[in-house]
């Protein structure tokens, strides 16, 4: 059994990859700081494996400590690296925060992968580095713009000091590049999901935190852009789907030759608006989410969605999952935290 190292490994999509690298036989190697995600979920991932997923509580950005971590599981044969902040909004109000933090981890990685001799890395990037793109779908091919948000814009360097190794011509790391368009859903258990650390700033969580009146209002950050009914259009793709791919470009890692690096987009191929995933969720968990229009947020693009072919085709990855899915998963999570979280109960 490989052993994965997944840092980030207690965050929303780390859990689930964390589930499905040992589903996929692999043996999974927890670092989390826990800087943006709870100590409940290890538990809970012990709930659903069967076992205690072997963690070290460090940050990234010490690089002793994650040294020492490669130096005790030294039999490491890749790294999963999901540990970054992540919220665009934030970003834009802490981007010293972001760029320090984003770029500064994946460099001490880097460095510490190299001293030990472990070469294949899977990045988690982000659509955002796209900025808004001029059409639609994008594919891997799609021109990167200017990031309309810091954090966007960290993805855009760290991509780019990945790509930056096959210059060397050192031939060491072999890299994929997973451009994530919006990971949404929980886990099928309803255990592991995505849980924000105070108000979310992503648009899911809110909706079932209103929905579940632990919120009064979801605010829908504008009705203007060109798109058919105001709203912002997004990929939405299910965390579970998600989480495949991570495994299947491990897979595809083992055979690809050296220096390697590729860029793939982990979509569903088709946008929906903030207010369609909203009436989605409506729709299937019969509630209902009171909302207002609010004016348009800094770092918000209009409109994006995902040319997914060059992942079906090399990584044989494929969607499984619907919006509806998500939806309903995202509210049987919801409840679960209701009962098991918020209200303390055993």
């Amino acid at each position: 059994m490989k052993k994965i190292l997944v840092t980030g490994g207690a965050g929303y999509i780390g859990s689930c990859t964390v589930i499905e690298l040992h589903k996929a036989g692999y043996t999974p190697v927890i670092v989390d700081n826990f800087s943006n995600s709870d100590k409940s979920v290890m538990a809970r991932l012990e709930k659903v494996l069967g076992f205690s997923p072997k963690l070290y509580a460090i940050d990234c950005n010490d690089k002793e400590k994650l040294d020492a971590v490669f130096e005790l599981e030294n039999d490491i044969a890749g790294v999963i690296h999901f540990a970054a902040h992540k919220a665009v909004g934030e970003s834009v109000q802490k981007p010293n925060m972001y760029y320090y933090n984003n770029v500064n981890s994946l460099l001490v990685l880097l460095d510490v992968m190299q001293k030990h001799g472990v070469k294949n890395i899977v990045f988690s990037s982000s659509c955002t580095v796209y900025g808004q793109p001029d059409a639609l779908p994008v594919t891997e091919e799609t021109p990167e713009k200017t990031a309309e948000s810091p954090y966007g814009f960290t993805k855009q360097i760290c991509e780019r000091i990945l790509k930056d190794q096959k210059q060397t011509g050192q031939n060491f790391f072999k890299t994929v590049l997973l451009r994530y368009f919006n990971p949404v859903g929980a886990h099928e258990s309803g255990i592991i999901g995505e849980l924000p650390l105070g108000v979310p700033n992503n648009l899911v969580p809110y909706i079932a935190l209103v929905a579940s009146g632990k919120l009064p209002m979801l605010t829908v950050f504008g009705d203007d852009y060109n798109t058919p009914d105001g709203s912002c259009i997004r990929d939405y793709i299910h965390v579970c789907d998600l989480a495949l791919a991570h495994i299947q470009s491990l897979q595809w890692l083992d055979k690809a030759p050296e220096n390697a690096c590729e860029v793939f987009n982990i979509g569903v191929g088709k946008g929906e608006t903030v207010l369609g995933c909203i009436h989605t969720f409506e729709k299937v968990n019969g509630v209902k989410v009171p909302l207002k229009i609010g004016a348009r947020r800094s770092g918000d693009i209009e409109k994006i969605y995902a040319d997914n072919q060059k992942a079906l085709q090399e990584l044989g990855w494929k969607p499984k999952y619907t919006l509806a899915d998500a939806m309903q998963s995202v509210w049987k999570w919801q409840q679960f935290i209701d009962e098991q979280i918020h209200n303390k109960k055993p």
